[in-house]
């Protein structure tokens, strides 16, 4: 049962990891025309531009919470290992090197949680949390990445 449940979660996992993919394509791509983590560049971006980097950050916060929150305490279950506190589900995924350190990934939520619920006063503050978002693509694509391959250890179907 919940082998079914982590293969369905994986499936949900990769269109969010899709769609970002292509968001970062898009903002490499705006970014060899403008640096749009210029104050002035930013405030003069195209309404389409603004939500590539809009949908971009959903996309990266989306994959953050649901390899926490969805695929991580599975991940610890069908392996055998068995966790209901956070903190402890998060240090076996370190110990596993399916993220690189608690430290980092806990950054990586603050960040998330001050672009989305704080909203820095300073535009300069956002976009330099947003720029670190877009620098961190390959850190989350990673993640993503190592708990795929996590996963295949314990269920032949995923894909």
């Amino acid at each position: 049962m919940k082998q079914e449940i982590l293969i369905k979660r994986f499936a949900k996992l990769k269109k969010h990891y899709i769609a970002l993919t292509d968001y970062k394509k898009l903002i490499d791509d705006l970014l060899k025309q403008k640096d749009i983590y210029d104050v002035f560049v930013f405030n003069v971006l195209k309404p389409q531009e603004k939500a590539i980097l809009d949908a971009y950050l959903k996309r990266f916060a989306s994959m953050q919470y649901f390899l926490g929150g969805k695929i991580f305490p599975l991940l610890v279950e069908i392996s055998g290992i068995g966790s209901k506190k956070m903190t402890e589900i998060l240090y076996m995924m370190e110990k596993e090197t399916i993220i690189d350190s608690l430290e980092s990934w806990i950054e990586l939520r603050e960040i998330i949680n001050e672009l989305e619920h704080d909203y820095p006063e300073e535009l300069q503050d956002a976009l330099k949390d947003l720029k670190f978002c877009i620098d961190h693509f390959e850190k989350i694509e990673n993640y993503y990445i190592n708990s795929l391959n996590f996963a295949k250890k314990y269920i032949n179907e995923i894909v």
